[in-house]
């Protein structure tokens, strides 16, 4: 039977996006909502890195399974790091959060209208989780960052991705996150290179199943 890893989010389209950078590890991805959790967890870390493990190991004592958890968020340079942890929280839906970003960056010139998607990503390994004693201590609790950086752009532009995508500007190729295909952000994005370091940890521990 292939081994599971829970995923610590019940957001479908999170999940998905990382299922598909898990493409080549010999595991199921499931979601807390299918094995019965469906309690949030309290994210009151004061960086991307303790609120990846909180999450990460609520899920994992939860369930008893290996937990992959991410907290991610936008940091933007010219407002000293916001929204950062409160990406989520700094508007009731995702058009008050961007309408929100530009009005407080209306009057910041291009020059320094710099930011970056940041992720945190952690896996936790339950206790009474098998693995090889070769990667005993290093699979109990792993953390690994990606970043992506941009510029804020005037306005929104695009239909796909989600949260600041709209208006989250890639220079080097002149379109915003949410103007670019799934696949070509599953390339560029914070989560997937948060994700793609993690890779090599999430191979070792499951061969060793």
């Amino acid at each position: 039977m292939i081994a599971q890893l829970l995923v610590g989010t019940n957001n479908a389209h999170k999940a998905g996006e990382i299922a598909a950078m898990l493409r080549g590890v010999a595991v199921r991805v499931v979601i807390p909502r299918e094995l019965g959790v469906e309690e949030e967890v309290v994210e009151d870390g004061e960086t991307f890195r303790a609120n990846a493990l909180l999450k990460a190991r609520f899920f994992s004592s939860r369930t008893a399974l290996p937990s992959l958890a991410d907290d991610s968020g936008l940091e933007v340079d010219a407002l000293g790091g916001r929204p950062g942890v409160y990406s989520s929280r700094y508007a009731p839906s995702d058009a008050e959060r961007i309408a929100r970003l530009l009005e407080e960056m209306r009057e910041v010139p291009e020059d320094r209208r710099t930011a970056r998607f940041v992720c945190a990503a952690a896996l936790v390994v339950p206790p009474r989780d098998t693995v090889s004693p070769a990667t005993a201590t290093e699979s109990r609790e792993i953390l690994e960052i990606g970043t992506c950086e941009g510029r804020i752009a005037r306005a929104p532009r695009g239909r796909n991705g989600f949260g600041y995508d709209p208006v989250f500007l890639l220079p080097e190729i002149g379109r915003t996150m949410a103007e670019i295909s799934p696949e070509e952000k599953n390339a560029r994005s914070h989560r997937s290179r948060a994700i793609q370091a993690m890779r090599p940890h999430l191979l070792r521990l499951f061969a060793s199943r």
